[in-house]
């Protein structure tokens, strides 16, 4: 059977030029597009490890063969991008620095990374009328309202004041010294481009904005399948924790609050942007489960519990420690409070994809 849009349309094969689908978003997005699409892929990344399987094939020939290749290329530095630009229909930039750890250590990298790499994307997206979907961060809106507001405060508990709006909520960032926001200016900064593109020159545009995507692949447990030295993320941290026997830092208690969603879910998002460009374009999407939130101490005792239960081993004496935020990733480090995503635009959109998350 023929594949159909949200409204009933025949879907066209599309070329798509895929930077960062050597990453943890990028390779699952290939696996859906390879598995269930026609589509064909132009991989870009200095990396191929996490899609290997999709483009070795061991004893027979995959049933994708051709349509997917990988360029091993860095945007940075390499001509071949506009000509792979061209060559597509649309281009997915999944391309970023993207870890916390690294945000007040590395600002520079950061900074160049998730704006200054970016602008040749969007300019050659631009000038050659091709269609971009770009992907962003939840990280965008920094604090809530609520944050600021007395501890005892009842407004706190008012949705008003924490859930996240794409076309309503302040981004509120801390002070320059706090050098922990500079993936978060530098995201919001290349989304404010990116919708000028849209606004002056016509720019057929996507944002996406992750709320905290979890799944295999996700990040490395140091000196095991990644480098010894780095801080990953808080998933890949405490079971890096647990399979060493050692306490889960818990940075500032664990007070901040998540919500977590699994890769797969997400992903079906995206193909849905990918194939509904008339409900997709010139729209920011939050992708997230709003249901499905806790604290990051929470989650630190739901992955005791668990580990405990697969491994049969005891839980430790102390299966957490609190450590400071400057104790744990340096001078200069701040967090947001609570990410809850507002789910109504995406809804409105793209329907069929909500359905299953709440």
């Amino acid at each position: 059977m023929a594949r159909v849009d949200l409204d009933g349309n025949p879907i066209k094969p599309l070329t798509i030029c895929m930077i960062g689908a050597g990453g943890f978003i990028g390779s699952h997005l290939c696996e859906k597009l390879m598995s269930e699409t026609p589509h064909t892929v132009l991989a870009l990344d200095v990396y191929s490890d996490k899609i290997k399987h999709l483009l070795d094939p061991a004893d027979s020939p995959l049933p994708w063969a051709g349509r997917i290749t990988f360029h091993r290329l860095n945007i940075k530095h390499d001509s071949r991008l506009e000509g792979l630009i061209k060559m597509a229909d649309l281009t997915i930039n999944l391309a970023a620095i993207c870890t916390p750890a690294d945000y007040n250590t590395r600002p520079l990298d950061t900074i160049y990374s998730n704006f200054i790499d970016a602008l040749p994307v969007v300019k050659y997206c631009s000038e050659n009328n091709k269609r971009l979907i770009h992907f962003s961060t939840c990280e965008v809106y920094g604090k809530t309202i609520g944050a600021f507001l007395p501890k005892d405060s009842p407004l706190r508990k008012d949705p008003a004041y924490y859930v996240l709006k794409e076309d309503e909520s302040p981004c509120i960032f801390g002070s320059i010294e706090k050098q922990r926001w500079s993936y978060a200016c530098a995201k919001q900064l290349i989304e404010r481009l990116i919708f000028a593109e849209g606004a002056e020159n016509g720019l057929e545009f996507t944002i996406v904005r992750p709320f905290n995507w979890i799944g295999p692949r996700m990040d490395f447990i140091p000196g095991i399948d990644g480098p010894s030295e780095g801080v990953p993320r808080v998933l890949a941290c405490f079971s890096n924790n647990l399979l060493r026997g050692e306490p889960l830092k818990l940075v500032d208690g664990g007070q901040s609050q998540r919500t977590f969603i699994y890769i797969k879910d997400a992903i079906e998002a995206v193909l849905l942007m990918i194939e509904n460009p008339a409900r997709a374009n010139g729209h920011i999407f939050n992708v997230g489960n709003p249901n499905n939130e806790v604290t990051v101490r929470q989650l630190a005792e739901i992955m005791i519990q668990v580990y405990s239960k697969v491994s049969g081993e005891q839980t430790a004496e102390t299966p957490t420690i609190d450590v400071s935020s400057k104790e744990f990733y340096g001078e200069g480090y701040d967090d947001s409070d609570k990410r809850i995503p507002d789910m109504t635009i995406i809804n409105k959109q793209l329907g069929r994809f909500t359905q299953s998350l709440i």
